[in-house]
């Protein structure tokens, strides 16, 4: 009886671990990737997020503390160099929000990261990295998540 009831625990916890698992950020958010070639050399990279029911990502940059912005890292690679900032496209939402006392910038639905690359040479190879994000809705946050990419450049 004993083994029964500590397999039912251990069945339990996981269960529950797994069911809160599902309420996280990356629940919430799913991420497409894609490189158009611009010229000799030259490669824009955007990574779209396509945000579910009325949950909202938060922008790369915020004015008060509080909301955990989204972040876009890339893993060094010696062919590539980054051409400018990255830059999000979509419709950047500024609300004032009172968990944070202050206004707070986010996206609702959609919005792309675009990267300008340049290529060192013509060989193919990989832009790696992850993006850390949060989304909240009008009552509350889930856990940050990320999202890691690898995507083709060139050759």
């Amino acid at each position: 009886m004993y083994k029964i009831n500590i397999l039912f625990c251990l069945l339990f916890l996981g269960i529950t671990e797994g069911s809160f698992a599902q309420f996280g950020s990356a629940k919430q958010v799913s991420w497409t990737t894609a490189a158009k070639k611009l010229g000799d050399k030259k490669y824009e990279v955007r990574l779209t997020a396509t945000i579910s029911g009325n949950y909202h990502l938060y922008a790369q940059e915020q004015t008060v503390e509080g909301p955990a912005p989204t972040v876009i890292t890339y893993l060094p690679n010696p062919l590539l160099k980054m051409d400018g900032k990255l830059i999000e496209q979509g419709k950047k939402i500024t609300k004032w929000e009172e968990a944070w006392p202050g206004n707070v910038h986010f996206y609702e639905k959609t919005v792309t990261f675009i990267q300008v690359i340049n290529t060192k040479t013509k060989a193919k190879t990989n832009l790696n990295g992850k993006v850390e994000f949060t989304v909240c809705n009008d009552q509350l946050c889930l856990p940050t998540s990320e999202f890691n990419f690898k995507i083709p450049i060139g050759g």
